[in-house]
């Protein structure tokens, strides 16, 4: 069996749009290249998750790096567009003016919010816990797709690169929906459904700490690229530190015989991995959280996802100022038990791994890990 080729190449973090087009050109030639009929329809899916609090805070895909990819495809003879659906309840085209893709779109390059583009139900072959799914006509209509997530940590999947990317492709209920029923799986689910066919990781600027989207920049000055996601996303892991096996979305994807997940098994060219390496801030290592008076309870085991769910949860609630009202509230894991006389409408049970007692509670939320946005919810008692 051939070794999967992934590519590290160098770029300046600010670079020109003729040094930009040269790096991404050199990291699909050192991965293999990207094989395309001509006149093919190719999808660029960047990662424009919500509205950052600057251009270059490493949440969201650089402009300039989908621009510079689709110029490679059209040399290639291929048809691309950049297509997303950022975050539920997040207004794409919002995002879209704030990182400069809709400049892009004024220059002539082809730049779609799929939430304003006509919805398809498609069935989801061979899904574990997905039946069905909707996406959008430009979607199913695409001859390929490629990936280009941002080199950055996540509160709830550790990292967020080119496989947690395609979530973007579903409409907001069935984004709530994966987070219910299990969003490792779930996301596993849509790579087989959506067959990406390559992936460019922008790490130019990515971000560490309080990712996805409030964590703190770090300049890589990297392009990661290669056909197979998996591999992409394990050397763009250990890149920042993790080691692929501890990354739960991979080993799940690696089960289920997504890709490679072993390094040993994966043909880096370019630079070295060890050369470019740089351990990341964990998201629970961000100093930035401040929990006085907040009481948390994890049962024993509980994973990454509920623990760094709720930690990330309140951190959006200092940065609306609404924190004040977790004060008094008890939020609780898996089996873990609030003590005796704290009243039941105090008690915020996170998680599916809470037993049924504790999911009776009006404020459980449901999830494998939950959404941020019902976790903050159920902390605010619903309003």
């Amino acid at each position: 069996m051939t070794s999967p080729a992934v590519a590290i190449v160098r770029s300046d973090p600010r670079p020109d749009i003729a040094h930009l087009r040269e790096a991404v050109r050199q990291a699909m030639d050192l991965a293999g290249g990207f094989d395309i009929a001509p006149g093919a329809r190719v999808l660029i899916k960047p990662n424009l998750v919500a509205t950052p609090p600057t251009p270059e805070s490493g949440a969201c895909t650089s402009a300039a790096v989908c621009r510079a990819l689709c110029d490679v495809i059209v040399d290639l003879g291929g048809s691309p567009f950049i297509a997303e659906s950022s975050a539920r309840g997040i207004d794409t085209e919002e995002v879209m003016r704030f990182m400069g893709y809709s400049a892009l779109k004024d220059e002539g390059y082809e730049v779609i919010d799929l939430k304003r583009t006509e919805r398809v139900h498609v069935p989801v072959p061979d899904g574990v816990v997905l039946e069905e799914v909707t996406t959008w006509r430009p979607v199913v209509e695409a001859d390929a797709i490629v990936s280009v997530p941002v080199l950055k940590t996540h509160d709830q999947t550790d990292t967020s690169l080119s496989l947690k990317n395609l979530k973007g492709l579903v409409i907001d209920a069935d984004k709530r929906r994966i987070h219910q029923v299990g969003v490792f799986q779930g996301v596993c689910d849509l790579i087989r459904l959506f067959k990406p066919a390559f992936a460019l990781i922008d790490g130019l600027i990515g971000q560490e700490g309080l990712g996805p989207v409030f964590g703190l920049p770090v300049e890589m000055g990297l392009l990661i690229a290669g056909r197979d996601l998996l591999a992409v996303d394990a050397v763009g892991s250990a890149a920042i530190g993790f080691a692929p096996e501890e990354v739960r979305l991979l080993t799940i994807a690696a089960e289920r015989g997504l890709g490679s997940l072993a390094l040993d098994e994966i043909e880096v060219r370019g630079e070295r991995l060890t050369d470019v390496s740089r351990r990341f801030l964990r998201m629970e290592e961000d100093s930035r959280i401040a929990l006085e008076g907040i009481e948390i309870l994890h049962a024993e085991g509980t994973c990454t996802g509920c623990r760094n769910g709720i930690l990330s949860s309140l951190f959006d609630m200092i940065q609306a100022e609404t924190v004040a009202e977790a004060r008094g509230v008890v939020l609780v894991t898996g089996d873990a038990l609030p003590g005796a006389g704290i009243p039941p409408d105090q008690v915020v049970p996170v998680g599916i791994c809470c037993p049924e007692a504790l999911r009776a509670h009006s404020r459980y939320v449901p999830g494998c890990p939950p959404n941020n946005v019902d976790i903050v919810n159920a902390i605010r008692g619903n309003r």
